[in-house]
């Protein structure tokens, strides 16, 4: 009992030296982000050789697409600061967080797994903030419901990151109704830049069940943009990473220019793949792709099967 007892006691301290220690160092890289912002250099307009990867810093995003964000935000002067985003763990990590705390923006958010959702709940930031989070397993049949219920206006930012049926959920969601002016979608950097595939749907679709890999899931950039041309958006770029395209609405023309896909938007270096054991393998992209070869994907263009 009294071990039990100091076991739970010591616990306890680690996580509250974990949190505190979180939380000065949030502090710290927040105003490393502001100052970045306030500089020339920073707020200068991209180009052909200054493009969005030039505006990336990292605070509560994976990669730095926290940067890319506040640019754009500011670039086209987003009004509706509402964001909806799918697929975020428990929100500590993710591409709206600094949205949140740093521009005051209200949002929803959706996951799959109850505790990642209990844990944001339970957190300092769903008091602090106007948040909305769902426990909820998205499908094309359910994602239009859920937001509707959530949501009755239009919305400034959209970003949809499910690692499965990212391009079958998208295709069902209204964005004449919800009109957000940014979109962010996470997309497969194995399937390249220029056949237009997605994985076919399905409902209960999970990455690891498919491959073992954990790398035959979602679409290519090139179904996306697809997809979001007959919708009235344009590509503009992704981050340095390769795995999150930016579009905007057509309106912005005037400022901000397309951009044209190429390899380089497939180029990644990141190593996620997993073998047969679940282990991380660390193979190279051109190792993992002979891999997948032969499994079926379902062409948007043609709206036929066939092998990747």
């Amino acid at each position: 009992m009294v071990k039990q007892f100091f076991y739970n006691f010591l616990n306890k301290i680690h996580l509250i030296i974990k949190l505190i220690s979180r939380n000065w160092e949030d502090q710290e890289l927040i105003l490393q982000a502001k100052l970045l912002m306030s500089s020339e250099s920073w707020q200068s307009d991209i180009s052909e050789e200054n493009t969005i990867e030039d505006k990336e810093f990292k605070v509560y995003s994976q990669w730095g697409d926290d940067g890319i964000i506040q640019y754009l935000i500011k670039k086209i002067n987003v009004q509706k600061k509402i964001f909806v985003e799918f697929g975020v763990a428990d929100f500590f990590e993710s591409n709206s967080h600094f949205l949140l705390i740093n521009n005051n923006w209200k949002g929803l958010v959706i996951d799959g797994s109850e505790k990642n959702i209990k844990r944001l709940k339970g957190s300092e930031i769903y008091w602090r903030y106007n948040l909305k989070a769902l426990a909820k397993f998205i499908t094309k049949d359910n994602i239009m419901e859920i937001i509707s219920s959530e949501i009755d206006s239009e919305i400034g930012l959209l970003h949809i990151d499910l690692d499965g049926n990212d391009f079958w959920v998208l295709k069902e969601i209204d964005l004449e109704t919800l009109s957000p002016e940014i979109v962010i979608l996470e997309y497969n950097y194995i399937f390249g830049h220029e056949r237009k595939i997605t994985t076919p749907y399905d409902k209960s679709f999970h990455r690891f069940k498919n491959h073992h890999s954990g790398l035959f899931f979602g679409a290519s950039l090139s179904a996306l943009d697809y997809h979001m041309s007959e919708k009235g958006y344009y590509f503009i770029g992704s981050n340095s990473s390769r795995n999150n395209a930016y579009f905007v609405k057509k309106e912005y023309s005037d400022i901000l220019d397309k951009v044209n896909l190429s390899s380089k938007y497939v180029d990644a270096q990141f190593r996620i793949s997993r073998n047969k054991r679940g282990e991380s393998d660390y193979s190279q992209p051109q190792d993992v792709v002979s891999k997948l070869r032969g499994l079926p994907v379902y062409n948007v263009e043609t709206n036929q099967l066939e092998e990747f």
